[in-house]
């Protein structure tokens, strides 16, 4: 997860074009974005980055999905806009941290340095990718994590004989029979007893085999 060197010494030796993200969740309680902004700013200008845009979500929650400005942003990111995204905090621009790391795996993908002020968090340094490739470890060790604890919970459940998946649902043979008496087709049946095809199937086999 480390950017490559060549991405850093870019960064380093050249006037890099720099975007700006800051987000408040409502604006009449006081929370006005240009604090983020201010900062932000000042903080390109003093590493000498020229800032090609600011995306800037107003009065919407980090918990929606849908942000417009930061669905801009990403999609601007794709173009290669800009070669770094600056935001203030992490929860200004995230709204967990397996979406901080997916965004900045994104931006990795396609060259794009990530800074964040208050963590101080900076891909453009030795230091600030060390921080990314720890959240990459401690996440991925997460994910393994969920995942053998579904396995053991599945392997603890056949061993107390309890059937896995869903309940598969009773179907009237007698009444397919008669149904397929009268000439209706497979499809038909199913539909009429509201189960699917394949459930069909499997209660008309074993009287089939009968025959």
């Amino acid at each position: 997860m480390i950017l490559p060197r060549l991405h850093a010494t870019k960064i380093a030796n050249s006037l890099t074009h720099v975007a700006i993200y800051g987000r408040v969740s409502t604006t009449n309680h006081g929370q006005d974005v240009s604090m983020q902004t201010r900062e932000l700013e000042q903080f390109a200008t003093a590493r000498g980055w020229r800032l090609v845009d600011s995306y800037l979500d107003l009065g919407i929650s980090g918990s929606k999905d849908k942000r417009p400005q930061l669905d801009r942003l990403m999609a601007d990111a794709h173009k290669r806009r800009f070669d770094i995204v600056i935001v203030w905090r992490f929860d200004r621009f995230a709204r967990s941290v397996s979406h901080l790391l997916r965004a900045l795996e994104t931006f990795q993908a396609l060259g794009i340095a990530f800074v964040s002020l208050s963590e101080q968090m900076d891909t453009t340094t030795p230091a600030g990718n060390m921080v990314f490739t720890v959240l990459g470890a401690v996440a991925e060790l997460e994910r393994s994590l969920i995942v053998e604890r579904v396995r053991a919970g599945l392997r603890n459940a056949r061993t107390k004989g309890k059937t896995l998946g869903r309940p598969r649902k009773a179907v009237d043979t007698v009444r397919i029979a008669t149904l397929r008496a009268q000439g209706l087709s497979l499809r038909s049946i199913a539909s009429e007893l509201g189960v699917g095809l394949a459930t069909l199937h499997r209660a008309s086999v074993p009287r089939s085999k009968t025959r």
